[in-house]
């Protein structure tokens, strides 16, 4: 039986060299890879007490809303900054490897006290989701899980998250 990683494509040298760029297209292009990768994720979420999923722009977005369905759950999209047509909460600016970011949400789209667990693809430096973290907290969410398809534990991304909870399917040593 295949595993999840044994559906990613391992790039050399990109986008510079010495870099290993884990590719999940190949992953979203086989169904059996795709399906394993959203029940694989959702495995992580068993025994955690939900009420909402949110996920960041864009591939959080495609993990999160199958997921969401499948728990029967709302699911909240984190946005890059502009492209929410309503009341936004407050911007968040974070780090990202070559450069900086801005992500924002509805203000309405979480109720104070709600248990939220957030779904990215890929956890790196950790920036995107330590920013997301925030947005769900200044509405009053809770944010009971993190969890990522991929972690680059190089990076030390998952050290910017200390003392939440969070799971990642495949993780690689390196960066």
């Amino acid at each position: 039986m295949k595993r999840v990683e044994d559906y990613v494509r391992s790039i050399p040298d990109f986008p510079e060299p010495g870099i290993i760029f884990r590719d999940i297209t190949s992953v979203l292009q086989d169904a059996d890879g795709l399906q394993l990768a959203i029940d694989s994720m959702q495995a992580c979420l068993k025994d955690t007490e939900v009420d909402v999923i949110a996920g960041t722009e864009s591939r959080g977005f495609i993990f999160g809303v199958p997921i969401a369905y499948n728990l029967h759950k709302p699911f909240v999209p984190i946005r890059k900054k502009g492209k929410l047509p309503v009341r936004k909460l407050s911007h968040k600016s974070y780090d990202l490897e070559y450069g900086s970011a801005t992500i924002e949400m509805h203000k309405d789209s979480i109720k104070p006290g709600q248990k939220v667990a957030i779904v990215d693809d890929l956890i790196a430096t950790g920036g995107t989701i330590e920013a997301a973290i925030k947005l769900v907290e200044e509405l009053g969410g809770e944010v009971v899980k993190v969890v990522f398809l991929m972690e680059l534990a190089g990076l030390k991304g998952r050290e910017k998250l200390a003392g939440y909870d969070v799971a990642s399917v495949i993780k690689y040593d390196g960066k």
